[in-house]
């Protein structure tokens, strides 16, 4: 962040004036810089969840909820989705341009030269129970990764933090990939380097050593779509949970096995699965109505999950894109065998049509139409946050490298507002 400082504001507490320094930012709101405030007049800010709180400056994703914009480096996401790729848009997270045609090509290379794991790892799938869930799975075995890759842990060595860059985007498809098959209770399938990073990923997931397996294009650009869609959101729970684990120096592999855990909590990572289970909790299409009568009663505590954003307060700009891929899908493989799919589709007609939903913009959002797709791909609920882990990668990787090599970086200490005991003698065992 610049030194300079463009404005100031007047903090008044009991008659004493405190001036803080404010900056503008290149876009959102200014900033009220309270980092001395505690050492001039002697009290904390008080901002439970953070939701006031700038704690860095990034260059890499800006979000404005109030328009519904979504930028990476500047750039639309919906220009993105339609007209780049994910590993092009991993390039552009990580090094803060668009790559040209030999520095992407470079880059791809790069990426599908890494995706094999050292074989010994596989001891540690097989380890698990065979009921584990997949993120259980990847929040260990990627944390286990220090332990294989030493040459890639130094957090203060430029070449080893990118090796740990080039290695977490790679391996990460083929960890999921095989946690998946693991849980099913499947041969594990080795990726391929002839195939584009989405297809790979399918490949493995859906391939059986007996048969061959083509993976569909139209499947293959939907799930390229979703971890484009997915791969930054500035200071989520997860990214944040990054940042602070990797302020104390922490190798990149525990720091990303943070964000992977953070993820895993239902109210960030496990927004599809919930409305997956909300559709077939739903059941038919003939008792939607049912339900959006309850989604409006406030009395009633059902909500329709996939409606809605909590940042986005007038539309989702990735749910436009992703729709136009659930819609192919569909298509492709049909709903007529699949009620849950059927009644999502039927809940979207209906929910778009009522003027309850548009007049508070509880449009569909991107949870809602990943979810759709995945499940027609044919992927359990158990493997939407594990898909999630995968796109987000690179996300938490440029923000953790941000932060490293940023000169001011401290390590993390959020103060708190006490409401225990004050100070209390001890009573011995026998008197109380």
């Amino acid at each position: 962040m610049s030194d300079q400082k463009t404005k100031s504001a007047t903090l008044t507490i009991d008659g004493e004036s405190y001036d803080l320094p404010m900056y503008s930012p290149s876009a959102g709101p200014d900033v009220v810089d309270v980092r001395k405030l505690y050492a001039q007049a002697k009290v904390f800010t008080y901002d439970p969840g953070f939701t006031s709180t700038a704690a860095c400056d990034s260059t890499i994703t800006f979000i404005d909820g109030g328009k519904g914009e979504l930028l990476h480096r500047g750039y639309p996401i919906d220009q993105l989705a339609e007209k780049s790729h994910y590993l092009e848009v991993c390039y552009l997270l990580l090094y803060g341009e668009l790559p040209g045609a030999k520095q992407l090509e470079d880059f791809e290379s790069l990426v599908t030269y890494h995706t094999m794991l050292h074989e010994q790892m596989m001891m540690f799938f097989r380890g698990f129970r065979r009921d584990a869930h997949p993120m259980a799975i990847m929040t260990g075995v990627v944390g286990a990764m220090s332990a294989f890759y030493h040459d890639s842990t130094d957090v203060d060595d430029p070449h080893e933090r990118e090796v740990a860059t080039i290695r977490l985007i790679a391996k990460m498809p083929t960890i999921a990939a095989l946690a998946y098959k693991f849980s099913i209770g499947q041969p594990f399938v080795y990726p391929r380097n002839d195939l584009d990073y989405a297809s790979n990923f399918l490949r493995m997931c859906f391939a059986v050593p007996a048969e061959d397996y083509e993976v569909n294009p139209i499947l293959s650009r939907a799930m390229d779509r979703i971890f484009t869609l997915h791969a930054d959101h500035e200071q989520n729970a997860s990214t944040s949970t990054v940042r602070l684990a990797s302020s104390s120096g922490a190798n990149p592999f525990a720091c990303i096995a943070a964000g992977i855990a953070c993820l895993w909590g239902p109210a960030h990572g496990g927004a599809n699965q919930a409305c997956l289970e909300m559709l077939r909790e739903i059941g038919t299409a003939d008792r939607i109505p049912e339900y959006i009568a309850r989604a409006k009663d406030k009395s009633d505590p059902f909500r329709l999950m996939g409606f809605g954003h909590r940042v986005y307060k007038n539309f989702d700009p990735r749910a436009k894109v992703l729709k136009e891929s659930a819609d192919e899908v569909l298509e492709l493989l049909g709903i007529e065998n699949n009620p849950t799919l059927q009644v999502a589709k039927e809940l979207e007609k209906a929910a778009l049509a009522d003027e309850y939903f548009a007049s508070k913009k509880l449009f569909p959002n991107v949870d809602f139409y990943s979810g759709i797709i995945l499940e027609a791909m044919g992927f359990p609920t158990s493997m939407f946050t594990p898909i999630f882990a995968v796109s987000r990668t690179v996300g938490w990787i440029s923000q953790w490298k941000e932060m490293i090599s940023d000169p001011a970086m401290k390590i993390g200490r959020p103060r708190q507002l006490y409401t225990g005991e004050t100070m209390r003698d001890y009573v011995d065992i026998e008197k109380r």
